[in-house]
């Protein structure tokens, strides 16, 4: 575990927001799944106190990171695919109204995971193909004939490669350099292509509500943006933000119950029981309580 200065400003000067609830225990491969319930389980969470932003301090250094990304296997998400579809399908139909069909022109996910939004964007009409580190899932999408290469956007197929769009959605929340990595989005974006980028957003009403009970409060999670931070990252980065807002996804209700044990047992195991009952485990349905958002950007130069 390393200290390491905002990402945003390079400060080093910070206010602990939520202190370490590992217990001195280090986290291995399996909380870094991105179904992996551990609600509530964090390193110390810290503010700048120069720019107020958010992030996790000490971390693992990036390399590590990297390495426990890359051996990530997550057959939860798997049987969670619906819900993921239907997620990606409406995102990018709103993206749509941004960018326009897509009509053969290139569109790059990073953290693709197991390839759903690059099947769905090809599904309409998009040159899509997705990058992620974890070995196990681009081997998946790649079994299921999906164009995802294993690795990051250093990865040297793609460096000769620019894209009309390229989609970061649950994925900057988890870096070591987010400015960094939006900075490589840019390089490879096209003038005037456009960038979405999806988190969660420590500064909904649900966030300050919870406190630190929050739940994507998690050892998984070491950058939290609000929408204000993330629009300032983006134009750091070299991008002119077109629109910002919170959207929503859909889960199956089993794995919504499930989601909501980890959260509060005693609620959890009632719903688990009456998804059972009902025998309506496989049904998806819209979820929306504010504190997710997207951020829509496009580049300039």
């Amino acid at each position: 575990m390393i200290n390491v200065p905002c990402n945003y400003c390079g400060s080093d000067n910070y206010t602990v927001k939520h202190p370490s609830t590992m217990n001195g225990q280090s986290a291995d491969m399996s909380a870094f799944r991105c179904t992996a319930p551990d609600y509530g389980v964090h390193g110390q969470i810290v503010q700048c106190n120069k720019c107020a932003h958010i992030y996790t301090n000490p971390v693992q250094d990036e390399e590590e990171l990297i390495e426990l990304y890359a051996a990530v296997d997550d057959q939860i998400y798997v049987e969670e695919k619906i819900g993921r579809r239907l997620t990606f399908a409406k995102h990018l139909k709103d993206l749509e109204r941004i960018t326009g069909p897509g009509e053969g022109r290139k569109f790059l996910d990073v953290g693709a995971y197991i390839g759903v939004f690059v099947e769905v964007a090809r599904e309409r009409g998009w040159d899509a193909q997705g990058i992620e580190p974890s070995a196990w899932a681009a081997q998946f999408a790649q079994d299921h004939g999906l164009p995802v290469l294993e690795g990051t956007l250093d990865h040297p197929d793609l460096e000769d490669q620019s894209f009309d769009v390229i989609t970061i959605f649950d994925v900057i929340e988890h870096l070591a350099d987010p400015l960094g990595e939006l900075r490589k989005a840019h390089a490879k974006l096209k003038v005037g292509g456009t960038i979405a980028v999806h988190t969660m957003d420590v500064d909904s009403r649900m966030s300050k509500m919870m406190g630190s009970r929050w739940p994507w409060y998690m050892t998984m999670h070491i950058q939290y943006f609000s929408q204000r931070s993330l629009v300032q990252f983006l134009e750091k980065a070299g991008f002119e933000v077109i629109w910002t807002g919170t959207q929503g996804r859909y889960l199956r209700l089993h794995y919504l119950a499930g989601r909501l044990n980890g959260i509060h047992p005693a609620i959890g195991k009632v719903a688990e029981a009456t998804v059972e009952g009902l025998n309506m485990g496989e049904r998806a349905i819209p979820i929306n309580f504010g504190d997710l958002f997207t951020v829509y950007a496009r580049r300039v130069d």
